[in-house]
């Protein structure tokens, strides 16, 4: 699977964004903020996306910058998908 965006995700299906919304308990609205890029998401709401996206979506996709620093046990984990598409 590849990395996907969380705006690609909602952008492939109507609806998309109210569902997330309802499993992670925010408004609507608080999601398109996320979605445009108008408010960063919040560390403790990325794992309830990546578990409402089925993980389509992961922590790492929705903080590249700083998702070593909330959750450094994925970097062991991903270090293997990163040689592969290094090589």
């Amino acid at each position: 699977m590849r990395p996907m965006k969380l705006n690609e995700y909602v952008k492939q299906q109507f609806g998309r964004s109210v569902l997330i919304a309802r499993s992670v308990g925010v408004s609507p609205p608080v999601v398109s903020d996320w979605v445009t890029g108008k408010k960063q998401i919040p560390v403790e709401r990325c794992v309830q996306i990546e578990q409402a996206t089925q993980g389509a979506v992961t922590r790492i996709d929705l903080r590249p910058d700083d998702w070593h620093r909330y959750w450094p046990e994925l970097a062991t984990q991903s270090q293997p998908q990163q040689q592969q598409t290094a090589a």
